[in-house]
């Protein structure tokens, strides 16, 4: 293993923007002690800011090169990741990822891994960027127990929000223009439809909580749906409306997680998080409150998530999951939330049955009251067909009464 005073061999699996992000920083900063030493990329013909003889095209050949101190892991694609990260921890190697839906899906199995073969795996860059919310949670939080963590994790949809907030756009245009400054993918279906902040939170539910779930068990909802009768609504409440993932731990003490849409107060930290960063508030049972806010995407702002963690292992740092014990506590499902829900299909309404309705808007189109969990998981796919968008007022409960959704959904 190397010493402090020695380079440290980096094999870079992936040369996308958060690749060339890291890349670039090292070339800038070489004082580090870290070389680039050899990059796997998966299209030979794909033009590259690097001559083509830097590369090299099977990622397994970095994985058997005694050389190479690290490997960084930073594509696209979940499952590939997975094989390749989870074959250099049963070598015992030392690895970090920035790859929020393969951790998400296979967190339990890496962990065990991990304890198996002696490998360290750290991925401060899958969550929120530039913040250090994974180590913070870890390491500073590791004995406090924790009453919540929300945040914004996803910076693209930020975005949208903002621009459609502030400057009276469209969500179509807002989109536009955050996919043509780079903010969001061509394809903007993971950010949009809030699949890529429930990764995330799975993420930091087994950090703040000890608790591993699977994406499917946390509800997300998207904003495709969102338009101006909904940014009009939040304004009058004087309120924005941000995608944020709660995480919580309720008062008989097991936990929930929730990623949507919410109309969120002037008060809350929150509130001025706009454009493409992040932020997560952590409120904690003896410490209070604690804010994180910045960049949460981007090659440089992730690429220095991705030093951090090679600073780490340099130092002999691992994850130790402190709150991962035979007693993490169960993760809860049977609670109502309040939403504002606008639709103009009385089916949608009927399926989701809310035990209790606090406000309905024939004209505008929206009903606000409580409806069961369960019930917006099940139709959480209808809720998309038919056009409809939903907004959480923060507003959680135990559940009061038993619904008939599955029945009405499968009639729809």
């Amino acid at each position: 293993m190397a010493t402090d005073k020695q380079t440290l061999r980096i094999g870079l699996i992936g040369f996308g923007c958060v690749g060339q992000g890291l890349y670039d920083i090292l070339q800038q900063r070489p004082e580090t002690g870290f070389e680039v030493a050899r990059i796997a990329v998966k299209n030979p013909t794909k033009p590259r800011s690097l001559p083509l003889s830097q590369f090299d095209f099977h990622a397994d050949d970095l994985l058997h090169d005694p050389s190479l101190d690290v490997l960084v892991e930073v594509i696209d694609d979940a499952a590939e990741a997975f094989r390749l990260v989870s074959e250099a921890l049963r070598q015992g190697r030392r690895v970090v990822t920035a790859n929020k839906a393969m951790l998400a899906r296979h967190l339990p199995e890496l962990v065990q891994l991990q304890r198996q073969a002696g490998g360290t795996l750290l991925y401060e860059a899958a969550v929120c960027g530039s913040i250090p919310i994974i180590r913070t949670l870890d390491a500073y939080f590791g004995a406090e127990p924790l009453r919540s963590v929300t945040g914004i994790l996803n910076g693209s949809s930020n975005y949208v929000l903002t621009r459609m907030g502030e400057e009276g756009s469209d969500y179509a245009p807002a989109l536009a223009e955050a996919q043509a400054k780079g903010f969001a993918e061509t394809d903007p279906t993971l950010d949009m439809g809030a699949f890529d902040p429930r990764s995330k939170a799975v993420i930091l539910a087994a950090h703040a909580y000890g608790t591993f779930l699977q994406p499917e068990e946390v509800l997300n909802l998207g904003i495709e749906q969102i338009n101006a009768v909904d940014i009009a609504f939040a304004a009058t409440l004087g309120r924005k409306i941000k995608v944020v993932a709660g995480l919580q731990r309720l008062p008989d003490g097991r936990v929930t997680a929730l990623v949507t849409p919410l109309f969120v107060a002037p008060e809350s930290p929150l509130y001025s998080v706009d454009h493409e960063f992040n932020g997560v508030l952590i409120e904690a049972d003896f410490a209070g409150e604690q804010f994180l806010q910045g960049r949460g995407a981007g090659g440089h702002p992730t690429g220095s998530a991705v030093l951090a963690d090679l600073a780490a292992i340099r130092q002999g740092y691992s994850y130790h999951y402190p709150k991962l014990t035979t007693s993490s506590p169960t993760y809860a499902t049977d609670l109502e939330l309040e939403i504002y829900l606008r639709t103009d299909e009385d089916r949608l309404i009927d399926a989701l049955d809310f035990t209790e309705i606090s406000e309905e808007a024939d004209e505008d189109g929206y009903v606000v009251g409580y409806v069961a969990l369960s019930n917006l998981l099940r139709v959480k796919e209808l809720i998309q067909k038919f056009g409809a968008f939903v907004v959480r007022t923060g507003a959680v409960r135990p559940l009061t009464a038993t619904t008939s959704a599955l029945e009405l959904e499968e009639s729809l």
